[in-house]
């Protein structure tokens, strides 16, 4: 078969592959509703379906590089597509909250791999100068599955059933799991490199124990409750015991921390961490503020979100032609501004404003999110070495989905007490005389011939609702401060020089011979 071909089924196959893990990310979001009345979950209960899945996908993602080196890279890619879309039918089929955060977990669980596989794999099938075209085809799939995820789950909600976007996976594994078969060649397996289970243990401790703590805090009244208090110190015990393990081991360590000395890696995962956090925040807000407060039916919403996804794709395909002729620390640096800019548009959300707002400031995030994931995914091994890149891809992903799931447990632990603060404050000046008095007035006004009881409830309702108004408003403008506290970290960036690429293709060439 044609190389050129080969390369491009290899391409279409991890692809499809990327995109499906991409999209469960946020496809379950707009049905979450529609989901917590057929589980029997409360809202915090119902999120658990999100959070259970990120969770263990970046569990599962740290050792991605040293199972694909046991198994071999296809074979370990061919297993995650099958039991990724095996646990996508469970998912559908699930009938109570319980069964669904299991199938979720597994669905994390296969999926973890598939991103940073196929990341890995164009990496591999692309010479040095075509990385910057690679990365942006794989962030097309990365980028644009959480963010198409929302329109695609609404459609499907609204005219099929919310267990259709977890059928949907079905289809696209079966394609991607025959392109694989097919087109994708084995890697050698390396039997030497022992598994690190200490270390995977107190990696997955603190990441679940923190997760955890995050996600039961609001319920459990935070560091009041003895059970957040022991989540809290045994997870910060475990990441601090797992650091020094991986530091002072003396042969196979599960990370090689060598490969965190590259500046160019370590500021980048710093970057990533941060992408993670806006990325899945904002579309975890956005669906509930446009559903609840705004009266949008659940199709919708997805359709009001898409053009965030057109952002994505737009600048997707710029950015991949400029990245070899444009510095790429402006790239990122303007990706940021416009990433900062549309949250600052989105802090003077009003409940009254007109579609076109959402569409245009959702247009801007993609575009701008867009300019930074390119860029900062070819920096990230622009100089590392290329004997580090499977585990460098693992943890390059499990950076982005631990950013993911610490900041939707931030931003909607910060919406509950927000609002709660929001609620006691706004009451508090509703009275019959003073400032307020004429608004309260006005509001009155409008319930005679009600009951007393019946009039309060309204009253309590707007003031809910107002101050749930607020406290989204309030995550917009932490989330934008966020974006801009990382924009210092692009002075510790630095171009691959000219020599550097000389030296590495010297090197790979030499390995390449023996």
């Amino acid at each position: 078969m044609d190389l050129g071909v080969q390369k491009r089924m290899i391409t279409a196959s991890i692809m499809l592959a990327t995109i499906m893990q991409a999209l469960d990310t946020t496809i379950a979001n707009v049905a979450l509703p529609h989901m917590q009345g057929a589980l029997n979950a409360s809202q915090e209960q119902a999120t658990w379906i999100l959070t259970s899945y990120i969770v263990a996908a970046a569990i599962m993602t740290a050792p991605v590089g040293i199972l694909a080196a046991k198994l071999g890279r296809k074979r370990l890619f061919m297993l995650s597509v099958a039991g990724f879309t095996i646990a996508s039918i469970l998912c559908g089929a699930a009938t109570g909250l319980i069964e669904m955060v299991v199938f979720r977990l597994l669905q994390g669980v296969f999926g973890a791999a598939l991103v940073p596989l196929s990341q890995s794999v164009l990496l591999d099938i692309n010479p040095r100068e075509k990385h910057g075209q690679a990365m942006a085809t794989w962030g097309i799939g990365v980028m644009l599955g959480p963010i198409l995820g929302p329109t695609l789950g609404g459609w499907l909600t609204e005219y099929y059933n919310w267990r259709w976007v977890f059928y949907i996976n079905v289809p696209i594994g079966i394609v991607a799991l025959a392109g694989m078969w097919f087109f994708l060649p084995e890697t050698e397996k390396t039997q030497g490199r022992k598994f690190d289970a200490f270390g995977f243990v107190l990696l997955s401790l603190a990441i679940g124990l923190i997760q955890m703590m995050l996600d039961r805090g609001q319920s459990q009244d935070w560091f009041s409750s003895t059970e957040i208090i022991f989540e809290g110190v045994l997870g910060g015990m475990a990441l601090y015991l797992f650091v020094i393990h991986i530091v002072t081991a003396k042969e196979h360590p599960f990370l090689d921390p060598a490969m965190f000395k590259d500046r160019n890696y370590a500021v980048s995962l710093v970057l990533m961490f941060v992408v993670g956090i806006i990325l899945l925040s904002s579309m975890a807000l956005l669906p509930p503020f446009l559903q609840s407060l705004m009266g949008y039916p659940v199709f919708l919403t997805g359709v009001v979100l898409a053009p965030r996804g057109v952002g994505v794709m737009i600048a997707m395909i710029i950015v991949g032609r400029l990245v070899q002729k444009v510095d790429p620390r402006w790239l990122i640096l303007s990706g940021l501004l416009l990433t900062a800019f549309s949250l600052y548009e989105m802090s003077l959300f009003t409940t009254s404003m007109p579609t076109s707002r959402l569409v245009y400031t959702g247009a801007i995030q993609g575009f701008g999110m867009g300019f930074v994931f390119v860029p900062l995914s070819t920096l990230a091994y622009a100089t590392l070495t290329p004997h580090y890149r499977n585990d460098a891809t693992a943890i390059f992903s499990l950076v982005r989905n631990i950013g993911s799931s610490v900041g939707i447990s931030v931003v909607i632990a910060l919406l509950a007490i927000n609002t709660q603060i929001n609620h006691e404050e706004i009451a508090s000046t509703l009275l019959p005389f003073g400032n307020s008095a004429g608004a309260l007035s006005a509001f009155t006004a409008g319930l005679e011939g009600r009951h007393g009881i019946a009039a309060l409830e309204m009253l309590n309702g707007e003031v809910t609702r107002q101050a749930a108004i607020i406290s989204y408003l309030n995550d917009f403008v932490l989330m934008m401060y966020v974006v801009l506290a990382s924009v210092p970290m692009l002075f510790l960036l630095r171009k691959r020089k000219q020599e550097e690429n000389r030296h590495e293709v010297i090197d790979e060439i030499a390995t390449a011979i023996e």
